[in-house]
C-alpha cells in the first residue's frame, strides 16, 4: 500500500473516531417546568453511622451543624450502639452509652448521661433521631463474653460479633429498658418532640448482627414495641431494617406484625408504623479499575418495594431505607479494601446524584410513601486525612459528596419533567447498570413558587477519566422567562477538597493555613457570577467532565 493511501486511511479512521467521540459528548436536556411529576420530598435528608460517640466530639458536632444548615427540613439521624455497654470511648464500628447495668443484687440501673449527650446534639440543631433500640447491654445478654470487640480494617468482619449481638436473658427487662428510655426522653425533650421521632429495633437481624433466631427477633421487637407504646402510645416504631437482600425476612416480619400472636401482649399483631430495609451497591476492582454497581443497590430497593406492595394493609405506610449506600462497610478504608477508592473524589458525588434520581423514579413506579433514605456516612474522628472511609468529611474538611446534599437542599417544590438524550433508562440500569461506552448524562429538576433548580450529572460505573460532555439545556414552561441564573459545580477543580489536598502534596499534618484552604475547597463552589437569563431566547451550554455534577439555580 502506498504511503499516501495509508495516510488517507489513517486520517479517515481518525475522523470517524473523532466524530464518534464528539457525538458521545453532545447531549441535550429539556426541562419542562409546567409539567409536574411529584412533590420533591427531601428523602435524602437522612444520615447515619456506627459510632454514636463521634456525635458530640469536635468534628462530629461541626459536621452535624453543616448537615442541619444545608437542609430545608429537619434532618433525621440514625446511629448504632445506643444501648451498648461501655464507657463511651469510641472505636471503629463501636460505640457505647452504658444505659443499662445491674447492681450487686441484680436490679436494673439506668444511666442516660451519654444517650442524652447524643440526642441533645441532634435536638439542639433541630435534627430528629431515628432512634435505634439496640444493641444488647452486657448485663442483659445471654452470651455476654466477650463483649467489646477489637476489630480494625483488614481483620475478619465476624470479629465484631460479640456479646452485644445476642438475645436478652429477660425479655420483660428488655421491654422495661425501652419504657424507661422513652419516658426519660419525654421528661427531657417533651412529648411533642418525642412524637416527631421514629424508633426502630436492632439492625440487619437477618444477617450477622443478630445471634438469635427469626422468632427470637420477632419477640425482641414485640417486647420493645410494647415498652415504647406503654410509655408513649403515639410514638412511632417500625422494622425490620433487613440487609439489602433480606426481602424474604422482611416479608416474614410484616406477616408477623399483621397476623401473628404478639409475644408481649398475647393479642394478634404488633405495632408497625413504618417499614425499614437496607439497600447497598457492590463495587469491585476490575483490571485495576474500580467499577461501581448502581444496579445492585436499586435491585435491593425494588425487591423490598415488591414485598411491601403485596400488602393492601400497608398502602401509604411510611417507608424508610435505613441504610442506602454504594456498598456495605463505612469503616473499611481503601488501603484494605481497594474497591472503596471511589470515596474521596467526585465518583462518590456523581454516584449519589445518579442513584437518588433513580430512587425517586423507582418510588414513583411502585407508589411507595418513601420518607427517607439514610446515607450511612458521617465522619471518623482523629483518623488519617482522606483515608478512604465512607464519610462526608475528613478531620473537619468536607468531601465532594457532601456538596451533592448541599445541591439537593436547594431543590424544593415539585419535581418536574426533565428529559435527557444521554440518560440511561431505569430499566436498563436495573438490567445491566451503567456499563456501556457512554456515560449517564442525566438530569433532575424542581420548581417552587419563586425558584427552580436543575441538577445534571455525568456519571459512569467505571472510575476512569474521559472526554468532557457538551450539554445543551433548554428550559421550558417558566411563567417568568427572565430569571437570575446561578451555577454550582462539583468536579476536579470545583467543590473538591481532595484534589486541593493532593495539590498540597497530600500532607498528613497540614498547618492552619492549609486547613483553612482545604475547608474553603470543601464548600459548594459557585461557578461564575449570577446572571440574568431569558429562557425564551436561548439555551444554556455546559461542559461536564466525567463524574461531575452541576446545579443550575433559577430565581425570579
Amino acid at each position: 500500500m502506498k504511503t499516501s493511501t495509508k495516510a488517507l486511511l489513517l486520517w479517515l479512521s481518525f475522523a470517524f473516531l473523532s466524530a464518534g467521540l464528539f457525538a458521545q459528548r453532545k447531549r441535550n436536556i429539556e426541562v419542562n417546568f409546567d409539567r409536574n411529576v411529584a412533590p420533591m420530598k427531601p428523602v435524602w435528608a437522612w444520615f447515619g453511622y456506627d459510632e454514636p460517640n463521634y456525635t458530640y466530639m469536635k468534628d462530629g458536632q461541626k459536621l452535624l451543624t453543616e448537615i442541619s444548615k444545608l437542609s430545608p427540613v429537619p434532618v433525621f439521624v440514625r446511629a448504632h450502639n445506643l444501648l451498648t455497654s461501655g464507657d463511651g470511648t469510641p472505636a471503629l464500628k463501636w460505640g457505647s452509652t452504658n444505659a443499662y447495668t445491674e447492681d450487686a443484687n441484680g436490679n436494673p440501673v439506668y444511666n442516660w448521661k451519654i444517650v442524652d449527650q447524643i440526642f441533645d446534639t441532634y435536638v439542639k440543631r433541630g435534627m430528629k433521631p431515628l432512634a435505634q433500640i439496640g444493641f444488647m447491654p452486657e448485663a442483659l445478654s445471654t452470651h455476654p463474653q466477650p463483649y467489646q470487640h477489637k476489630w480494625k480494617p483488614g481483620t475478619r468482619y465476624e470479629e465484631i460479633l460479640t456479646g452485644w449481638a445476642y438475645p436478652p436473658k429477660d425479655y420483660q427487662r428488655w421491654s422495661n429498658l425501652v419504657y424507661e428510655w422513652v419516658k426519660h426522653s419525654i421528661d427531657r425533650y417533651g412529648k411533642a418532640e418525642v412524637e416527631s421521632w421514629y424508633w426502630e429495633v436492632w439492625n440487619e437481624a437477618d444477617g450477622a448482627y443478630w445471634k438469635g433466631t427469626q422468632q427470637e427477633f420477632f419477640k425482641l421487637y414485640d417486647y420493645a414495641a410494647y415498652g415504647l407504646k406503654r410509655a408513649l402510645p403515639t410514638a412511632r416504631i417500625g422494622g425490620a431494617n433487613v440487609t439489602g437482600g433480606g426481602f424474604r425476612y422482611l416479608d416474614a416480619f410484616i406477616k408477623h406484625c399483621l397476623l401473628d400472636t404478639n409475644y408481649a401482649t398475647g393479642k394478634v399483631g404488633s405495632p408497625l408504623d413504618a417499614v425499614l430495609f437496607h439497600a447497598k451497591g457492590s463495587p469491585k476492582v476490575v483490571n485495576g479499575t474500580v467499577v461501581m454497581s448502581i444496579k445492585t443497590q436499586l435491585k435491593n430497593i425494588e425487591s423490598n418495594y415488591k414485598v411491601i406492595s403485596k400488602y393492601p394493609q400497608l398502602k401509604n405506610i411510611p417507608v424508610i431505607i435505613g441504610e442506602s449506600d454504594p456498598e456495605g462497610c463505612a469503616a473499611c478504608g481503601m488501603s484494605t479494601n481497594p474497591e472503596n477508592a471511589y470515596r474521596n473524589g467526585t465518583m462518590y458525588s456523581s454516584y449519589t446524584a445518579a442513584s437518588f434520581a433513580r430512587l425517586y423514579e423507582l418510588t414513583d413506579q411502585y407508589k411507595i410513601n418513601l420518607l427517607g433514605a439514610v446515607t450511612w456516612s458521617f465522619e471518623f474522628e482523629n483518623q488519617p486525612w482522606f483515608a478512604g472511609f465512607r464519610d462526608l468529611a475528613t478531620n473537619g474538611v468536607d468531601k465532594p459528596v457532601l456538596n451533592v446534599f448541599r445541591m439537593f437542599g436547594q431543590m424544593k417544590g415539585n419535581r418536574v419533567e426533565a428529559k435527557s438524550d444521554g440518560m440511561y433508562p431505569l430499566k436498563t440500569i436495573l438490567d445491566s447498570s451503567i456499563r456501556k461506552a457512554t456515560t449517564d448524562l442525566g438530569a433532575l429538576a424542581t420548581k417552587d413558587q419563586r425558584s427552580a433548580a436543575v441538577m445534571i450529572w455525568n456519571y459512569h460505573d467505571e472510575d476512569k477519566t474521559g472526554t468532557k460532555a457538551l450539554v445543551r439545556v433548554k428550559l421550558n414552561g417558566l411563567a417568568t422567562p427572565t430569571v437570575t441564573l446561578t451555577r454550582y459545580q462539583i468536579d476536579q477543580e470545583n467543590s473538591n477538597s481532595y484534589e486541593m489536598w493532593k495539590k498540597m502534596g497530600s500532607p498528613q499534618q497540614p498547618d492552619a493555613k492549609q486547613i483553612a484552604v482545604l475547608e474553603q475547597s470543601g464548600q459548594l463552589k459557585r461557578v461564575d457570577k449570577p446572571r440574568k437569563f431569558n429562557s425564551a431566547n436561548g439555551e444554556i451550554e455546559l461542559e461536564l467532565s466525567r463524574q461531575a455534577v452541576v446545579l443550575l439555580k433559577l430565581d425570579w
